[in-house]
C-alpha cells in the first residue's frame, strides 16, 4: 500500500494565510489584512513522524487551544503492538487499508475497510493487523506516558 500524502488533494495555499507554517504543521489563521480568525489549519504533510505501537504517527493540534483533543494521521505497520489507553478515548477513521485489514478489540477481530469508524474507550487492549492508514480522532488530548503495551 504506498504512502498516502494528499495525492489527490491540491498543495495548501499558505500565501493566503497571514500566519506562516509552524514547525508542527499548525497555522492560527488570520485572512490577509483582517483580524484573527477562530480557525486551525492543519497540514499533515508538514507535522513530523512519531514511532508509535502501531507504525508511523503524525500528531496534530497538541497545543492548539481551539481543540480539545489531538488528531493523528497514523501509518500502521503489519506488526503492530497491542495497547491500550488508561484515560484516552481513541476514534480511528480507516483511510486505506489492505483487503484483509483488521483490527483486535480485547480478543474480538474486526474486519475493516476505508470509511469504518471504530470509537476504542480507555482499557480496551487494541492493534491493528494488516497495513492502513488511519485518521485517529483522540480526547483528551494525547499523552504518550497514557499507552501501555501489554
Amino acid at each position: 500500500m504506498p504512502r498516502s500524502t494528499s495525492r489527490n488533494l491540491a498543495p495548501l495555499p499558505n500565501q493566503h494565510f497571514a500566519g506562516r507554517l509552524s514547525e508542527g504543521g499548525v497555522v492560527q489563521c488570520s485572512a490577509m489584512g483582517q483580524t484573527a480568525k477562530r480557525y486551525v489549519v492543519v497540514d499533515f504533510d508538514q507535522v513530523p513522524d512519531v514511532a508509535c505501537p502501531c507504525g508511523v504517527s503524525r500528531r496534530a493540534l497538541a497545543d492548539a487551544a481551539a481543540f480539545p483533543g489531538t488528531i493523528h494521521r497514523t501509518e500502521i505497520a503489519r506488526d503492530a503492538k497491542p495497547h491500550f489507553h488508561r484515560r484516552l478515548t481513541e476514534a480511528y477513521y480507516v483511510l486505506e487499508c489492505e483487503p484483509d485489514a483488521q483490527l483486535e478489540l480485547d480478543g474480538d477481530l474486526l474486519p475493516v475497510r476505508a470509511g469504518l469508524c471504530v470509537v476504542i474507550p480507555p482499557g480496551v487492549v487494541h492493534r491493528a493487523i494488516g497495513r492502513m492508514l488511519i485518521l485517529n480522532v483522540v480526547f483528551p488530548k494525547f499523552d504518550p506516558a497514557d499507552e501501555v503495551l501489554v
